[in-house]
């Protein structure tokens, strides 16, 4: 091998790498939240939650950035906002 080959094979090594990176952060896998989990949340992008038919508890999700700057996606369960109108 000359040293034109391998500096392509090395090129096309690193970027496949980083497409690799990137398709993961492009579709984090969403995690389920237990009691007493330790979370790493450094930035909060969304909350959502299901809609409810008066008060009650609903599925919610949080996306969030960690210290790492990794999107993650949290599920938990939680009373509806509707709880907090007074209807």
């Amino acid at each position: 091998m000359n040293f034109k080959s391998i500096s392509a094979a090395c090129l096309i090594t690193v970027l496949s790498v980083g497409a690799l990176s990137a398709t993961a952060q492009a579709n984090p896998i969403t995690e389920t939240y237990s009691y007493g989990d330790h979370l790493d949340i450094n930035q909060v992008i969304s909350l959502n939650e299901d809609d409810g038919l008066g008060c009650g508890v609903v599925n919610a999700q949080m996306t969030y950035l960690d210290s790492y700057g990794e999107k993650r996606i949290l599920a938990y369960s939680k009373l509806a906002t509707s709880c907090n109108d007074g209807s």
